[in-house]
């Protein structure tokens, strides 16, 4: 499988976009999720864990999970996440994991997985009867949000009536949506939003 986050790894947390994108998006989780100290997290794409920051004194434990080894690698630097966040480099839609999870959390990683549908399926087969979903990603765009030619995206972004009745049909109620940051590109708006659920 090839790493499409290799060059970029290094550097990932230096980003003004990303570092952005995980302030407002972790505390949109933060203030919409009843987090507690028993929860076992799933952070889906979690890349050098700026997400798993926020929530990981939160909660018992995250498992951080990801395609692109060089992004856990560099999360597996980090002092404060050491001893709570567990890595895990794995396709879970063609390799699904035995664990059950309290809350799958996912920050601007769904459009880059090319079934999105499969995805959502295995999110509900991961998570307990009464667990919660947290996943933030792009409004459907124009193309604009990525540079052209921009390799291993596979949306751009996601209508929310339409996530929402793919949500719905794998088992999820309560659904809401939050828009938890809107980037601004050469005068462009693309809105994030979070939605959150529950699984029946």
């Amino acid at each position: 499988m090839t790493d499409l986050f290799k060059e970029k790894a290094i550097e990932w947390d230096s980003n003004n976009l990303g570092l952005q994108l995980s302030i407002t998006i972790g505390a949109a989780i933060l203030k919409h999720v009843p987090l507690h100290k028993n929860m076992k997290v799933m952070d889906f794409g979690a890349g050098t864990g700026l997400i798993s920051s926020h929530v990981a004194p939160l909660v018992q434990q995250i498992i951080a999970l990801d395609i692109s080894e060089s992004m856990l690698k560099q999360l597996l630097l980090k002092p404060d996440l050491q001893g709570k966040v567990e890595v895990l480099c794995q396709n879970i839609v063609d390799n699904p994991l035995s664990t059950k999870f309290d809350l799958i959390m996912s920050a601007m990683a769904m459009h880059h997985v090319d079934d999105a549908d499969k995805l959502i399926q295995r999110f509900s087969e991961h998570l307990k009867p009464g667990a919660i979903v947290a996943l933030a990603d792009l409004d459907k765009e124009d193309g604009g949000f990525h540079p052209a030619g921009t390799k291993g995206v596979f949306h751009l972004g996601f209508d929310r009536f339409e996530f929402q009745t793919l949500l719905e049909r794998h088992g999820f109620e309560n659904i809401c949506f939050h828009t938890a940051h809107t980037v601004v590109k050469e005068g462009n708006e693309f809105p994030i939003f979070l939605a959150i659920a529950i699984k029946k």
